[in-house]
């Protein structure tokens, strides 16, 4: 009983490391190559870092939420299934 639970809440983890990693990806590589053209024109403006990231992460999102909502609804479906086993 007790290794399922735990089994449960590192595929929990999991799950929360893939739906985030594209969206981090994306931040990371957009402030990357944004914070080289600061360096290289010497702007240094917040606004300029900051709704380009932004905008790239919508944009992911967007694209990335069929996938995500398949393993949110094969992960509760799972979870669900799993709510007898461990009542008993």
């Amino acid at each position: 009983m007790e290794a399922k639970l735990i089994g449960l809440g590192v595929e929990t983890f999991k799950l929360a490391l893939y739906l985030s990693l594209p969206m981090l990806l994306a931040g990371l590589i957009m402030g990357l190559a944004i914070s080289i053209f600061q360096a290289t024109t010497q702007i240094n403006e917040m606004t300029l870092s900051f709704v380009p990231k932004i905008l790239l992460v919508v944009v992911v999102i967007i694209f990335t939420m069929p996938w995500m909502m398949n393993m949110m609804i094969e992960f509760a479906t799972k979870v669900i299934n799993l709510i007898p086993e461990f009542i008993r």
